[in-house]
């Protein structure tokens, strides 16, 4: 029998009241063409709490308070989109090693460069970014720590675990999958030079703006295709914690399909090599 809520027994009833919670505490918008999708996502969790509806569901985020933090764990990991691949848009991570870390240590001689990539999913963008700085020679030149983080506790607790298969490896080059990556079975883990180069790991909400405080005052920012997934009011929110917490040279790489336009008047978009940088000034 295909999958469905209603062949698991959820009732529909509460889904708008929970869809709109989900949006205030998470930014993910379910726009009314997707509640179907909403639906289908949460309906095991509606019924491994024992409910018949999302109102009951609802009920247990909002007001239980010894129960919901490990609901909205189970809820960021069951609308966690952790599609993603090494060496993705190349193009920015040109920008990055040729003109962005060069032009930042001008301005900030000695300083030890912060990069955070949020959200990191399974753990390919970081890795990615660090493969980038290594083959550029960056680690020998300056202080670089790199910080990894996402909604999922599943997709960090697989970032950490370190384990890829081929999909994974669609757009790296093979010299450099040879280079930093070690054969485990069917499936490919990082060496251990390349898991040391990132500095963190962390669970971390974009909503939740004291969490996003701790890391938002890096020097160069990752978040790319978050925003897809979210509101205009939400996308406003978190990058005004970015336009408060940033320093100045600040960095922002966003997706290619995501545009900062009339959003915020601190980050300046710019061409850098061919790929689009926001730079706070």
């Amino acid at each position: 029998m295909p999958f469905s809520p209603e062949n698991l027994g959820v009732s529909e009833a509460g889904l708008p009241l929970l869809r709109e919670l989900i949006h205030q505490q998470t930014g993910l918008f379910y726009e009314n063409g997707r509640c179907e999708l909403l639906s289908d996502r949460l309906a095991p969790l509606v019924v491994a709490r024992g409910f018949r509806s999302y109102l009951d569901f609802y009920y247990l985020l909002k007001f239980d308070d010894r129960s919901a933090d490990t609901a909205w764990r189970d809820v960021m990991d069951a609308l966690s989109v952790q599609e993603t691949y090494f060496w993705r848009e190349a193009d920015q991570l040109q920008a990055l090693t040729c003109h962005v870390l060069p032009e930042l240590l001008r301005a900030t001689p000695g300083a030890t460069v912060r990069i955070w990539s949020i959200p990191c999913a399974t753990g390919e963008e970081p890795l990615t970014i660090a493969m980038a700085l290594e083959e550029a020679g960056w680690f020998d030149r300056a202080r670089i720590e790199i910080h990894a983080s996402d909604g999922s506790p599943a997709a960090i607790a697989k970032a950490r675990a370190g384990l890829y298969r081929e999909r994974s490896f669609r757009s790296l080059p093979a010299h450099l999958r040879d280079k930093y990556f070690e054969p485990r079975g069917t499936q490919w883990t990082p060496t251990a030079s390349l898991q040391q180069r990132i500095t963190s790991w962390s669970v971390i909400n974009l909503m939740a703006r004291d969490e996003v405080l701790t890391y938002a005052c890096s020097h160069i920012v990752f978040c790319r295709n978050a925003f897809i997934y979210f509101s205009q009011d939400s996308v406003k929110q978190v990058v005004k914690t970015f336009e408060d917490a940033m320093p100045v040279p600040g960095y922002l790489f966003v997706g290619a399909s995501e545009s900062l336009s009339r959003l915020s008047d601190r980050f300046l978009l710019e061409d850098v090599d061919r790929a689009f940088v926001y730079t706070k000034r």
